[in-house]
């Protein structure tokens, strides 16, 4: 058996956060978020062959003209009670996402991205689902917005795996696995 075919899928919660804790801005605004020419975007969607994100994400990238989440090669998941499939035949719209996530961990494939989205990452962790946490730390403070894990959530030990400055931008790159709880005995 190969390798990569024999590694399980891994869930990754991956976003931008101001300094000060914020995912988006009060009003749901993105423009604080700097681009540094050292980051390999490239690179970066390469690891990824699903991305799953909700409704909120999914209405912020079309308010942006992201194309409604459409992504040549990568299959795309918006979590959504609200949404109607039929509204968007390109991809895929599910209501139950730790149903979505564990089909999709049982089939071969590249890592998922958990894109943006404070409640759906807090919903998804509290289900056991996220694996990894990584953070573009921008070099703003915001003073208010939406978290990147909003209240009440539960605790998360994480164990720091990789971490990057990017000296130019002041972003500072953190790669973080989701440490799990032992599991219970007989």
């Amino acid at each position: 058996m190969h390798a990569e075919t024999a590694r399980s899928r891994s869930v990754r919660f991956g976003v931008a956060m101001s300094l000060d804790g914020y995912i988006a801005g009060p009003n749901g605004e993105a423009d604080w978020i700097v681009m540094d020419p050292e980051i390999d975007f490239a690179e970066i969607f390469a690891r990824f062959d699903t991305l799953v994100m909700g409704r909120g994400t999914f209405e912020a990238m079309q308010a942006m003209g992201g194309g409604g989440g459409e992504m040549p090669g990568v299959e795309v998941i918006v979590i959504s009670r609200s949404l109607s499939p039929d509204d968007h035949p390109k991809l895929t719209v599910a209501t139950d996402v730790k149903q979505v996530i564990t089909e999709l961990k049982r089939r071969p494939g590249k890592d998922i991205w958990l894109f943006g989205g404070g409640r759906l990452f807090r919903s998804c962790l509290e289900l056991g689902l996220v694996d990894a946490v990584d953070v573009a730390v921008m070099p703003v403070l915001l003073g208010g917005g939406v978290p990147l894990l909003p209240a009440p959530a539960p605790r998360a030990s994480l164990t720091l795996v990789n971490r990057r400055i990017f000296e130019k931008s002041g972003i500072v790159s953190l790669e973080y696995d989701v440490v799990r709880p032992p599991a219970a005995g007989p």
